[in-house]
């Protein structure tokens, strides 16, 4: 995203301090030393706010099992990951990010925990539904948030809500995603198939404003729909 709106740069603070306990004491980091050197590791154990954004980004997708606490290294890594993700400075494996976190246990984390970073996932989907489509696509972040909450409910919601030209290019480059790549009707979302989205989407998409979907795609939808 080149501009974040000052919602999400607020959202980002504020899980900032949220997770300020957990991120600035430093802890003991154990893991692949093929793939990290000490140094890197080191700099893992330390104050996440001083973690290179190349290493922070690496951990974001890097598999559990190259540390030897993964749960605790994500946990504290978390604002780092979600800031670069939100901020257009983490390239792809975003539909993982929302499995890693969920690997790491992060709905039993604590309350401020949880309610900041579903604060800053509000604040980028709306964000992204009023920027033209650019480098967050609204797929990638649909797909991150509603495998991260465990629910595409709210997240329609305030889709359907934001009337401008923006959100609806966003629509139309989701359905042309959804109908000629990943089959609308048994999509499923996250990096391991975590959340099925196609039944639920198909229903939102034919409810809704008559003109919001263009006559080839929404025939389409209707064929999957009722066959």
């Amino acid at each position: 995203m080149p501009n974040p709106s000052p919602q999400l740069l607020i959202a980002l603070d504020a899980l900032d301090a949220a997770f300020a306990p957990a991120c600035e004491s430093p802890i003991s980091v154990g893991g692949c030393t093929h793939c990290y050197t000490g140094a890197e590791l080191e700099a893992l154990a330390g104050p996440a706010h001083r973690v290179p954004d190349d290493l922070a980004g690496s951990v974001a997708t890097e598999v559990p099992d190259h540390w030897d606490d993964f749960a605790a290294l994500y946990r504290r890594t978390t604002p780092r990951i979600v800031r670069l993700m939100t901020t257009g400075r983490l390239h792809g494996g975003y539909g993982l990010v929302a499995s890693r976190l969920l690997a790491a246990g992060y709905r039993d984390w604590t309350p401020p925990e949880r309610q900041t970073l579903e604060q800053v996932w509000d604040a980028w989907w709306r964000s992204v539904l009023h920027e033209p489509p650019g480098t967050d696509r609204a797929t990638e972040v649909l797909e991150t948030i509603s495998v991260c909450t465990g629910t595409l409910s709210p997240w329609l919601a305030v889709w359907a809500g934001t009337r401008t030209g923006a959100a609806d290019r966003h629509l139309d480059d989701a359905l042309d995603e959804w109908l000629a790549v990943q089959g609308l009707g048994d999509l499923r979302l996250g990096f391991y198939g975590e959340l099925s989205a196609g039944p639920e989407l198909v229903t939102w998409l034919l409810s809704l404003e008559e003109g919001r979907i263009g006559a080839a795609q929404l025939f389409e939808i209707e064929r999957i729909a009722y066959s």
